[in-house]
């Protein structure tokens, strides 16, 4: 069979050429989305009258014998048929005859595609914002089993001021509530109907756009033609939150790296979760982080990839914009494996509370509180911290902590030194001190734990609902 497109052409399209521009091997992932989008087209144009409604019901009949052949994978994609679109056309054809032909009118397959990719890509916005609702729900169960667990926060890589485990864990919590928030913001503008935009110009067919919008379930129709063929934005924007959701995933991937080595000691993840050495039986390795770290690299260079293919782009429609699809198919099933692995790793990790424990006690994390002590009693702050400074610089000389200290050591450096210097250093003291909205104070992270919660929830209720409507 020629090419459906074939009518203005006098020589066969070259075979490389074929290979080269055929988008088959990868669009095909779109059958569901384009059978979905040519039955409500159809429908529509019987409603309007464009098509007798004996050939639309033809045609829904073929469609649906189509899907289920896909479905079935009895569907042999052709390379020269180039993409999802013609092959699932010639296959209507072959199933009902030149009938088939007719489900064309109305349309480009510059519209066809974007209406493919925005009914694709809103279901897996939804999916995305459930997973990450999954991964939230594990770190703060292991908060809330960690509540008095106090662990050295860190600047720098180095010991800075004693905080509760679960302070730092739901600072994850805070990052990834961002995450499904940018998710669920830009639903907005993925759930936009393109379709009806024609080739780039409209069509002369009078066509009804709100009512195929409202067979698809979008919330409106993209305001202009060039526009609603060309735009790619909704790609983008998506490639830029999964972006954000890697490079977090990331960060406390690399935290999991080194909690998990010998020299921190302060978690254990689940063998299930690790692999071993082919040479060094005592290894276990975080293998599962440190591919999700390195896989980070892959999405940000779909991102970049897709910006640069669209930066000097004409309106409307190029065929550059074919390479607007392995991107996102690549990391939308990158940032899917992420995520379900990373719920049930956190869930199953082990907390070496006493290591993490003996780490607080061995370090001047909590220095700033000697400040602030002799602050409270007086002293100027820049003389209080030259004051801590030495102090500290004297245990070091003499292989002492600063609890180890006798009160008269501290009044070598201040005659403000009192008794109580000793609960104001314990390290309870030094976490429960910082009692202030967002800080690490027990009943503040406890606080942000119930709001975490309640959030949770909200979100959990918005995926169910949306879930429903991107199928």
């Amino acid at each position: 069979m020629s090419k459906l497109w074939g009518g203005r052409f006098t020589k066969k399209t070259d075979q490389l050429v074929e290979e080269y521009t055929a988008s088959i091997l990868f669009d095909k992932e779109l059958a569901e989305e384009d059978i979905q989008g040519s039955l409500a087209h159809v429908t529509m144009l019987g409603k309007c009258g464009i098509l007798p409604e004996e050939d639309v019901d033809k045609i829904k009949d073929g469609l649906l014998k189509v899907q289920g052949m896909i479905r079935r994978g009895e569907l042999e994609f052709s390379i020269s048929d180039e993409d999802i679109h013609m092959n699932i056309e010639k296959a209507l054809i072959d199933e009902v005859g030149s009938v088939g032909g007719k489900l064309h009118t109305g349309r480009s397959r510059n519209d066809q595609v974007a209406t493919d990719m925005h009914l694709w890509l809103r279901k897996r916005v939804v999916e995305f914002v459930g997973l990450l609702n999954k991964v939230q729900e594990a770190l703060i169960e292991q908060a809330k089993q960690n509540l008095d667990t106090i662990v050295p926060g860190y600047t720098h890589l180095q010991r800075a001021q004693p905080i509760l485990f679960a302070h730092h864990l739901m600072a994850y919590v805070s990052m990834f509530q961002r995450d499904i928030e940018r998710l669920q913001e830009s639903y907005k503008r993925v759930n936009m109907l393109p379709l009806g935009a024609g080739a780039l110009a409209g069509t002369t067919f009078p066509i009804d756009r709100h009512f195929v919008a409202q067979k698809l379930g979008f919330d409106g129709v993209y305001e202009n033609s060039l526009d609603a063929v060309s735009d790619r934005d909704f790609i983008l924007e998506f490639l830029s939150n999964a972006s954000m959701i890697m490079m977090h995933l990331s960060r406390l991937s690399e935290e999991f790296v080194l909690w998990s080595s010998t020299e921190f000691r302060f978690i254990e993840l689940d063998d299930a979760f690790c692999t071993g050495s082919s040479i060094m039986p005592q290894k276990k390795n975080p293998d599962v982080a440190e591919l999700v770290r390195g896989k980070t690299g892959r999405v940000y260079g779909n991102l970049f990839g897709l910006l640069t293919v669209l930066k000097s782009l004409p309106l409307a429609y190029n065929k550059d914009m074919q390479e607007d699809k392995e991107g996102m198919f690549d990391t939308v099933r990158t940032l899917q494996g992420a995520l379900q692995l990373y719920a049930p790793m956190i869930a199953t990790m082990k907390v070496n509370k006493d290591r993490m424990r003996q780490a607080v006690n061995q370090d001047f994390s909590n220095a700033t509180d000697i400040a602030d002590y002799l602050v409270n009693k007086g002293m100027p702050f820049r003389q209080a911290h030259e004051v801590i400074g030495k102090t500290v610089l004297y245990c070091i000389q003499n292989q002492k902590y600063l609890l180890d200290l006798k009160l008269e050591e501290f009044h070598q450096f201040s005659k403000l030194f009192d008794q109580d210097i000793y609960t104001v250093l314990q390290p309870e003291s030094v976490v429960n001190a910082r009692n202030v909205y967002g800080g690490t104070a027990e009943a503040q992270v406890a606080g942000a734990i119930e709001r975490a919660e309640a959030a949770l929830a909200g979100s959990n209720a918005w995926f169910e609902e949306y879930y429903e409507k991107s199928r």
